[in-house]
This record gives C-alpha cells, sequence and structure tokens, in this order.
C-alpha cells in the first residue's frame, strides 16, 4: 500500500503538540492524567477577611484535616476588604484548576450582591464546593434592657421616645439584615443601625452600653454571654444552639418565618474541573469528621458543617434570594 507522504507543516505540528492535538483525541487522556493526579502542589485557601475573624477560624480549622487528606499542603490568604468582596473577587478571576479556593461566608455570597452598590462580581459563578461550618445568630441585649422575651422587647422599643437604637458588624452586613428582618417581625417600630467595622468594635461599645442591642453570630458573642455582660433573648436556628440550650429560639416565642444560619463553606473558580470539586469536598468531609475539628468547631459555638457540593450550593442560592428580598425591602446598603 502507497503511503501518503505529510506535509513538513503537518509533521511540525504533531512534534511540536500544537493546536492540532489540543481538539484532537490525543488531548483527551492528557488532561485527564493531568486531573487524576491532581494535586500536585499546595492549594491556596483565600479568605476575604483579615485574620482573627470567624471565617478566618473556619479556613484554619479545617487546614490541616484537609492537607492531610489532599497529601499537599493547604495555604491559608487573608485578603481582607470591601466586606469580603476582594477575596471573592481574586477567586472568581483564579485559575479553575483546583488550586485557588474561596472560604466563603453567607455575607459575601449571599448578601452583599444585593447591598453594595455597583457591585460588579457575581459570586454565584462560583462553584459550590462544601460546607464547613454554620452558626445561629444570638439577638443580644444590653444588661439594662429590661426585657425578659420578645414580647416584653418590643413593648419596650415602642416606648422609646425616639427610638432604639442598635449596633452591626457593618453596614449592609448580616447582623443587620437580621435585625431589619426582625424589625418587619415585630411591626416595624422605630429602630436605627449604627455600623461599625467589625464585630469586635461593635461589641466593646455594646458592653459600653452605647446601644442596647445586637445581632451577631454565636461563636462571636459566646464569651460575653458566658461573662454575663450581655444577656441573649433568642437565637434564629430551627432549634436551641448547644453552645446557649437556654437561650429559646425565634419560633418557640411565637416569631414566624425567622430562622436564619450564617455559614461558611468552600467554593472554587467557574470551570473547575468536576473531579476536583469532588476531591475537595471529600477532604472537607474527612476533615469536619476529625474529634478534635469539631471539639474546637462546637467550643467556638458553632457547628460542623459537611454534606455534599449540590447541598452548599442549594443553600448559597437559597439565601441569596432571600437576603435580597429582605434588602430591598429595608433599603440596606453596604455604604449606608
Amino acid at each position: 500500500m502507497t503511503k501518503t507522504p505529510v506535509p513538513a507543516a503537518s509533521r511540525r505540528a504533531l512534534l511540536t503538540g500544537g493546536l492540532a492535538l489540543g481538539a484532537g483525541a490525543l488531548a483527551a487522556p492528557r488532561l485527564a492524567s493531568a486531573q487524576a493526579a491532581w494535586p500536585s502542589r499546595p492549594v491556596t485557601l483565600v479568605v476575604g477577611f483579615p485574620p482573627g475573624g470567624q471565617t478566618d477560624f473556619a479556613a484554619r480549622v479545617i487546614q490541616q484535616g484537609m492537607s492531610t487528606a489532599l497529601g499537599q499542603p493547604v495555604v491559608i490568604d487573608n485578603r481582607g476588604g470591601a466586606g469580603g468582596n476582594l477575596g471573592t473577587e481574586a477567586v472568581l478571576r483564579a485559575r479553575p484548576d483546583g488550586y485557588t479556593l474561596l472560604a466563603a461566608n453567607s455575607s459575601s455570597m449571599a448578601i452583599n450582591p444585593h447591598t453594595f452598590p455597583g457591585m460588579t462580581i457575581n459570586p454565584l459563578e462560583l462553584v459550590s464546593v462544601g460546607l464547613a461550618l454554620q452558626s445561629s445568630l444570638v439577638l443580644c441585649l444590653h444588661p439594662s434592657v429590661p426585657a425578659k422575651n420578645v414580647d416584653e422587647l418590643a413593648s419596650w422599643i415602642r416606648s422609646q421616645p425616639k427610638g432604639v437604637d442598635y449596633g452591626t458588624a457593618a453596614a449592609g452586613s448580616m447582623s443587620h439584615c437580621a435585625m431589619e428582618l426582625f424589625r418587619s417581625r415585630i411591626g416595624n417600630p422605630a429602630m436605627e443601625s449604627i455600623p461599625y467595622r467589625g464585630s469586635g468594635p461593635a461589641m466593646q461599645d455594646f458592653i459600653a452600653g452605647r446601644f442596647p442591642m445586637l445581632f451577631d453570630a454565636a461563636s462571636v458573642v459566646a464569651p460575653f454571654l458566658k461573662s454575663g455582660q450581655v444577656k441573649g433573648l433568642l437565637v434564629t436556628g430551627d432549634k436551641r444552639a448547644p453552645a446557649f440550650p437556654e437561650i429559646p429560639t425565634a419560633a418557640e416565642q411565637g416569631v414566624k418565618d425567622f430562622s436564619i444560619t450564617s455559614w461558611i463553606g468552600l467554593s472554587a473558580p467557574r470551570g473547575t474541573p468536576a473531579e476536583v470539586v469532588q476531591k475537595v469536598n471529600a477532604a472537607l468531609n474527612v476533615a469536619l469528621a476529625d474529634a478534635t475539628v469539631r471539639e474546637r468547631i462546637t467550643g467556638q459555638g458553632d457547628e460542623p458543617g459537611g454534606g455534599t457540593a449540590a447541598e452548599f450550593d442549594e443553600r448559597v442560592r437559597r439565601d441569596h434570594a432571600r437576603w435580597g428580598e429582605v434588602a430591598r425591602a429595608a433599603n440596606i446598603r453596604a455604604d449606608g
């Protein structure tokens, strides 16, 4: 049989692995091999907040367990700014190869898109990987407030001639949105937000008596509840928080449709291979199965996460829709 000669240009393309291979059958095994080898180097976990907060804690508590499960170091990269938006943007623009992940929280993923004017990034473009931890919020009162339940608190607020101020970790934050939703549930009495630059400064002024009430995550308020510096009126979860079994839920006090949890999970750039997402999810679940990790999480007043990527994605999208409705109804803005 006579062989058809291969032109010189074609020979060069085959020898150099040019574009002809990129769309051909030989490319698929090479790509599959690269994915099967993942990870072959350290994985970066971006935290869109400074060290010391709840999101940073979540990243660090799963760091070692995930490193062990993946066989590569997991490196924390704190990129604080704009309510977590800078970290989110960095991961949105990262290569979708599994080596850059985001420690995503409920504020940056589900609230910021509705409260930051002119926000040009869309966190929902990220790929959901898995839930790391979750936490009820606690409605805390200064000890000077003469209220032992929601009805008494609502009556007290309405009795104040100029209304009542409340503190928030930031304008447009989860604590801000939660209080506005609560206000709508008790008849919209006169209340005004005092925004701070973080939970720490807000808590300092709260303890000093500069305002009488605030919402924040259970892990944030736990030390102050235990010391008696503040008192807890309700928790926002479907059940009482294990760390505060004496504090009733909102539902137990007749507040309807007020089940709220803040959460932190892992997300990846859009286009990250499904096989890699599955491996990261599996490593996260391995880390969360460790008894020491679970004790550290519950010791902070949080609850360990876990589960599938699809379950986490459903939560992200459900909360995104819900907080959008709240932000529009109360005209909540991050610069307000």
